[in-house]
């Protein structure tokens, strides 16, 4: 079982707070419960967030036995989750009467085709082009761990295989995040998707009485999964960029299928991971 779901934004938490704790925990907890009450084994694989932890604007990569917190409700949500799948995992599946077992995973700031939510820097950044218009960037110096969305699905699926043989030996936290050269400023990622869209420009967003909290300086440390799991990220940063602008060039022309061109982004990914190996 992969648990993905939830309500993901962090600017949408502000106005939506109840149904970001509800979703986030509580949904979490749905699901759980019917790991615990199932009557045939289940490996699973919670989804939370690079978020979840106290962020305390260091330099540092976040390792998996730091502190969780969240100044935001998007982020408390994805801290209080990850405290809800350690007490089941404890209380419930890391015991010999369970034959089930559940592990979660913290991923860094996701990028690939087909996102259309707002308040996200590629998506953004794809409405303004299409629409000539200059994209507006909130918090130009933001360091995030951006990665292509393939990278940590692939971790996943690696770690489910691992936690399918061995619950004991992987049955944890994990963190799945680029090379650190992909931790970079939100202008950065502005300045590479337009040198990939071929025109356009960005400037800093003017306040519109809706300003947040916003994390302004987040990386992960992957040493657990890279030497445990022996996951490595496949594409660095332009590559993650190149692919992302590509798949959102042709869905603009209406004249591409989309689910094929997707189906080879994978087929191609797949090789290239393997290349690797």
């Amino acid at each position: 079982m992969f648990h993905l779901a939830a309500q993901p934004l962090v600017r949408e938490s502000y106005d939506k707070p109840w149904v970001t704790f509800n979703v986030n925990i509580m949904g979490t907890v749905n699901i759980l419960e019917a790991i615990r009450l199932s009557k045939n084994p289940v490996t699973a694989v919670c989804v939370t967030s690079d978020k979840c932890y106290e962020n305390r604007e260091w330099v540092y990569a976040y390792r998996e036995n730091d502190p969780l917190g969240g100044y935001d409700p998007y982020s408390a949500s994805k801290g209080a989750a990850e405290i809800v799948i350690g007490s089941y995992r404890n209380s419930f599946f890391n015991t010999k009467k369970s034959q089930s077992s559940v592990s979660s995973v913290r991923a860094g700031n996701i990028i690939g085709g087909g996102d259309w939510a707002n308040d996200r820097i590629i998506p953004d950044c794809i409405r303004s082009l299409e629409n000539n218009e200059t994209i507006r960037i909130r918090n130009p110096e933001a360091i995030r761990p951006w990665q292509f969305v393939l990278d940590p699905l692939l971790g996943y699926l690696l770690l489910a295989c691992k936690l399918k043989k061995n619950p004991s030996g992987y049955a944890e936290a994990w963190n799945f995040g680029p090379h650190y050269s992909n931790n970079i400023p939100v202008r950065i990622i502005a300045e590479k998707v337009v040198n990939q869209w071929g025109r356009g420009k960005w400037s800093i967003a003017l306040p519109d009485g809706n300003t947040v909290h916003e994390a302004n300086y987040l990386k992960l440390d992957i040493a657990k999964a890279v030497t445990k799991l022996g996951w490595k990220p496949v594409y660095g940063i332009d590559t993650a960029i190149q692919k992302t602008v590509e798949w959102y060039r042709h869905h603009s022309t209406g004249a591409t299928d989309m689910r094929e061109f997707s189906l080879e982004q994978i087929r191609q990914f797949t090789d290239d991971a393997e290349s690797q190996v």
